[in-house]
């Protein structure tokens, strides 16, 4: 028979040891847990304009954990224009912005040392464009001259347009325009106060419809189908990219994986935008998205590149057209604008 002293004794260590085992597990654990915690990185990331249809793939990955599932806490703030989205990641404001290509262009060149890039295009054809009416008796670009194109004074297309004339042959001196408030450019071309307006055509011809403008009434000239150019991509703080390399990455892939998604699941999708805003019309927004897409899943473009990429030659070319059109004192290199090797691999890219 074993002593009671050796007995309690050997009782004494083995209650040691499972405490220990114990106390250690869970100091293991926790110490998992913190360095889970302090793996997650906080992005702040704006959106080009309100919440719409054409914002949705964003608010898919937001909503559907494809953003969180990737370690990032991401939080999805409104925008108020594509071209400030650019000045406001440059200034640290944001850390990833979805912002104007041709806007960056010119901001670069203005900006030498602005601390942006583009690493992901959404756009492959540029939204830009001229909307007509077919009661005008405008059927080309060329008809254009000496009718009266009315845009706000600071619209991106209006700016865009010097190139476009260039590519369709239209004289400039041949083309008065009547500047007006962003709410009156659709009414006005309605009344008939203008010939045509610019503008990104998801928008124009969203609101020609909701003024009961017929579809088939509506004549639209796409910059992207006469010109090199893109439209908005995603754009990061350098600062940032440079201090979380891995969170650009990451945040490339779920926002892909939150695109592939909408083209699935349009209805699901259009209704992560409603969460944000209740007060849209869903089968308005369904329709806006819709249009967007047809200038981000681009035949002959996403099935070679998949989403996100588009051959640099393009953007050189985009780079030469918006260096013209705006008179600008210096053109960007290409290595100053973008750098695509934060996508993920082209199988995880293609629709």
């Amino acid at each position: 028979m074993v002593p009671l002293k050796i007995r309690i004794s050997v009782l004494s260590l083995l209650l040691g040891l499972t405490v220990g085992l114990a106390g250690g597990f869970a100091a293991g654990w926790l110490a998992g847990q913190s360095t889970m915690r302090s793996e997650t990185v906080l992005v702040k990331f704006t959106l080009d304009w309100a919440y719409q249809g054409p914002q949705a793939p964003f608010l898919v990955a937001y909503y559907k954990g494809f953003f969180a599932e990737e370690g990032l806490s991401v939080t999805v703030d409104r925008g108020y224009g594509s071209a400030r989205v650019v000045s406001d990641v440059a200034a640290g404001l944001f850390d990833i912005g979805f912002g104007d290509v041709n806007s960056l262009i010119e901001f670069k060149s203005r900006n030498p040392d602005a601390k942006i890039k583009l690493v992901a295009i959404v756009h492959a054809k540029s939204p830009l464009s001229i909307v007509t009416l077919r009661k005008t008796g405008i059927s080309t670009p060329r008809d254009l001259e000496g009718r009266r194109l009315g845009a706000p004074a600071g619209d991106a297309a209006r700016r865009v347009f010097p190139a476009f004339a260039s590519a369709v042959g239209i004289d400039l001196n041949k083309i008065p325009w009547v500047t007006m408030d962003i709410p009156l450019r659709e009414p006005m071309l309605a009344r008939g106060e203008v010939d045509a307006v610019t503008g990104f055509y998801t928008t124009v011809v969203i609101n020609l419809l909701n003024l009961g403008i017929p579809e088939d009434e509506i004549v639209v000239f796409k910059y992207g189908d006469y010109l090199p150019l893109v439209g908005n991509g995603i754009v990061v703080n350098e600062d940032f990219l440079r201090k979380h390399p891995d969170a650009v990455r990451k945040f490339l892939r779920a926002y892909i994986r939150g695109l592939k998604y909408t083209i699935k699941n349009i209805d699901e999708a259009v209704g992560t935008v409603l969460i944000r805003d209740p007060t849209l019309n869903k089968t308005v927004e369904k329709k806006r998205l819709l249009m967007a897409l047809e200038i981000i899943n681009v035949k002959g473009v996403t099935d070679r590149y998949g989403f996100g990429y588009v051959d640099p030659q393009i953007i050189e070319q985009n780079i030469d057209a918006v260096v013209r059109a705006f008179g600008l004192p210096r053109k960007p290199s290409l290595s100053e604008v973008v750098d695509f090797s934060y996508l993920p691999p082209l199988e995880e890219r293609l629709p």
